[in-house]
């Protein structure tokens, strides 16, 4: 396998979610800080979206997992989303962010999404 197959800005995404992975296990109480109440078990779900983001990474860099990856980050960014809005109303979730970032971030996941799509083959 040539490793360097692919363009760089794609390696460069599975770099961005296998550090996002690594860095739910690095500092899991932001991550849970930022949940909403009503989901339950959240040590559970920061460690189970870490894996999930270390192995989407992954799945980048092999041809025959590449296409389930680019879903799977798409899939994962949508359910990401109610945290986004979560955090934009209450004020311990927001980590002090100004409100233009924490609105900010909502379309980013649009961008990130569509950022995915467009290695889809």
């Amino acid at each position: 396998m040539d490793f360097f197959t692919y363009p760089w800005h794609l390696y460069l995404m599975a770099l961005v979610y296998i550090t996002a992975g690594i860095l739910h296990f690095l500092m899991p109480k932001m991550y849970m800080r930022i949940l909403p109440a009503y989901l339950p078990g959240h040590q559970f779900l920061v460690n189970f979206s870490g894996v999930v983001e270390i192995a989407l990474g992954i799945g980048l860099f092999f041809e025959e997992s590449q296409n389930w990856a680019l879903f799977g980050i798409m899939a994962m960014l949508t359910f990401f989303l109610p945290v986004h809005f979560h955090m934009l109303y209450d004020k311990r979730a927001s980590m002090e962010l100004p409100k233009w970032a924490l609105l900010l971030r909502i379309p980013l996941q649009f961008a990130l999404m569509y950022w995915a799509y467009s290695y889809v083959s």
